[in-house]
This record gives C-alpha cells, structure tokens and sequence, in this order.
C-alpha cells in the first residue's frame, strides 16, 4: 500500500485522533473505581457483556472487513472462503495455544474456591487484555490513515472506535481488578489496551505502510476475528457463568452485543 505524501499538521492530528480513541479504554477502566468492593454478579454480568460485544463485533464487523479486502484481491467468492478460512484459523491457533498452555481448569479439585477464582480471573483478565489489544491495534491503523485521507472521515471513525472502546475498557479493567483488590492495576490493563491503538497508528506508519495490502487485511482480519470469538466462547462466557446467580450471564451477552450494535449503527448515521 503507497501512502501519499502528507503534511506534519495531517500526521499530527490523525495521531491525535488515534490516542483519543484509544484513550476511551482507560474511561472505560475508570468505571471500576465507582464499585466500594468486588462484586461477583457484576463480575459475570462485565465478563459475559464483553463476550457479547466480541462476538457480535467479530461475526458482523471484523469478518466482513476481512471479506471485503480478500474480496479486492480475488474475487468475490474467493474473498468470502479465504475470510472465512482465516476466521477458522484464528480459532484453531488459539486453541494449540490452550493445549501449550494448560487451563486452571484441570487443577480446580485441588484447590480452595477462592484461590481459583482469583488465578481464573486474572488469567482471563490477561487473556482479554491481549485479545482487545490485538485489536486494537488494526483499528489504530484504520484511525490513522483514514484521518489522513480526510479528517471528515477519520473523525468519525475515531468517535465510533472510541465508543465501543469504553465497554471494551470496563471488560479488561474487572476481571483484573476483582483478581489482584487493586484498582490501580486494573488502570493501567486498562491503558495498556488503550495505548496499542496509537502503537498500531505509529507501526502502520513508520514500518508497515510499504507492506499492507488488501490481502494482508484480510489475514489480520480473519485471524483477529478467530481469536475473539474463541476467547469469548471459551474464557469469557464460561467464566461468567460460575460467578452468576441468576441470569447475569444471558443479560450481560444481550447488552453487549446491543453496546456494540449501537455504536456501529451510529457510526453508519455519521459517516
């Protein structure tokens, strides 16, 4: 992909734009500092809303986007089978990631509920930091360089990433924080996530930009959309579950596919 060449003022303020969406992650970790103390109904509700969100956002969104750029480089329907191929391949690379790396699962007959809660909710907390930030990334990218074609579009975007970005914030901040009591580590996860998108804008720009293609999108893409749906059926929905005690779990996948519908929906209405 050749980029144009652009003015300081446009890299500028494209970057600005970047770090406000990313920034939106950290207010969204910030809303665990108004909870006096852990709370494990609002624990199932958070970690099954972040499911929802990842899963809608990946089967309507980010599968799409990776069709559409395969689609540019072969064809419609090679497009489609290589989007969905690589939305497989996101799964299956994350679950030879589970078999190198074992599940807490097996060992929780041998050890006191507490114990496994916090280590269960920390590895999820960890697992969910990592997914959202990979994310992140791309999107970082997709800020950028849409802000300097036109900052009427970029702007936007920005807004629309931004917004999804505050649940995505309160989903990592949760788990970390009802594991380690520390609102200060769940902050910084918080940030952490948030800051992938202006790394993601600063890669795109100083080392990736004379690689990217349509074809390269639609692997990022596809795999990207693998490992949150796994990440959510696996980590998050499960772990959701043990901690509901009535129907948190269900109420919270709704709200979260709804938080992410609605976002997007705007975005449509703005653009």
């Amino acid at each position: 992909m050749d980029i144009a060449p652009v003015s300081d003022a446009q890299v500028y303020t494209a970057f600005a734009l970047t770090v406000f969406a990313g920034l939106a992650t950290l207010l969204g970790g910030g809303l665990v500092l108004f909870f006096n103390k852990p709370n494990l109904r609002m624990m199932s509700f958070g970690l099954a809303f972040a499911a929802g969100a990842m899963i809608y956002v990946s089967l309507t969104e980010i599968l799409n986007k990776s069709i559409d750029s395969f689609s540019l480089s072969f064809g419609e329907q090679l497009g489609y089978a290589w989007g969905t191929v690589a939305l497989l391949l996101g799964m299956v690379a994350v679950l030879l990631l589970d078999k190198l790396i074992p599940n807490p699962h097996e060992t929780i007959e041998r050890k006191q509920i507490g114990e496994m809660g916090q280590e269960q909710l920390l590895r999820t907390g960890m697992l969910t930091l990592l997914a959202i930030s990979a994310h992140n990334l791309p999107e970082g990218m997709a800020t950028f360089f849409a802000t300097l074609e036109s900052v009427m579009l970029g702007a936007p975007l920005a807004v629309a990433i931004a917004i999804h970005n505050i649940p995505e914030g309160v989903a990592i901040a949760l788990p970390v924080y009802m594991a380690t009591h520390r609102k200060s580590y769940a902050l910084l996860a918080s940030l952490v996530s948030g800051l992938a998108e202006p790394l993601g804008a600063a890669l795109g720009y100083f080392i990736l930009a004379p690689f990217l293609n349509t074809t390269v999108y639609g692997v990022i893409f596809g795999l990207m959309g693998g490992v949150m749906i796994y990440l959510a059926l696996d980590e998050l929905l499960p772990t959701a579950k043990r901690y509901s005690k009535g129907h948190e779990t269900v109420y919270g996948l709704i709200s979260g596919m709804a938080a992410l519908a609605s976002s997007l929906v705007l975005f449509k209405f703005v653009q």
